[in-house]
C-alpha cells in the first residue's frame, strides 16, 4: 500500500552519505523531526535525475528553505559511496542531504517501489517528492512513469 498525506514515515533503517562517509540512521528519525523536503529518483548518476532532478533541489535549496523548510534529502535506490560520489559531483553538499536506500527497504515501506529489471536496474523508488511535517506527510508527488513534473523543485516550491 502507497502511503498519503497523512500517513506518518515508517522507521526503516537506511543508509546516510556524509562527509565523514556511511552513517547508519533510521528512516523516522532522518525524516520525522521538523519540515522535511524528500525527493526520491531511480537512480544517482542516470540522465533525468542528474540533470534536471537534483539540480534543481540544489538552486532551489535557499527558497525552499525560505518557505520553513528545515532539510532537503534526497533518496535514491544506491549505495551511501554511490550517493556521498553523486553528492560530490553534483556540488550537492551544504544543501541536500543524501539518504542511500541501498536495498530499496524504505522505497518498498512507502509503498513506492518498482522492477526496473527489464532495464537492468533492479528494484528501484519511482521518483517522487514529499514534504514531510515532523514525521507525517502533508503533501506526495508521484510522477507517471517517465515524467518529470509534479516531483520538481519548482513544483514542490509552490506547495510550500
Amino acid at each position: 500500500m502507497t502511503i498519503s498525506v497523512g500517513d506518518k514515515i515508517p522507521s526503516v533503517k537506511i543508509m546516510m552519505a556524509t562527509a565523514d562517509g556511511p552513517q547508519q540512521a533510521d528512516s523516522a528519525e532522518v525524516l520525522g523531526s521538523g519540515k522535511v523536503a524528500l525527493f526520491s529518483v531511480p537512480g544517482a548518476f542516470t540522465p533525468t535525475c542528474s540533470a534536471k532532478h537534483l539540480p534543481g533541489f540544489i538552486t532551489q535549496a535557499e527558497a525552499i528553505k525560505a518557505k520553513g523548510v528545515d532539510k532537503i534529502v534526497c533518496m535514491s535506490v544506491n549505495d551511501a559511496f554511490v550517493m556521498k560520489a553523486w553528492a560530490d559531483d553534483q556540488n550537492a553538499q551544504e544543501k541536500v542531504e543524501m539518504l542511500a536506500d541501498g536495498n530499496g527497504d524504505l522505497s518498498r515501506a512507502l509503498g513506492l517501489a518498482f522492477d526496473g529489471k527489464g532495464y537492468g536496474m533492479g528494484e528501484r523508488s519511482q521518483r517522487f517528492s514529499a514534504v514531510i511535517d515532523n514525521g507525517v506527510v502533508a503533501q506526495l508527488n508521484v510522477e507517471a512513469p517517465g515524467a518529470f513534473e509534479v516531483s520538481s523543485a519548482e513544483h514542490m516550491l509552490g506547495q510550500l
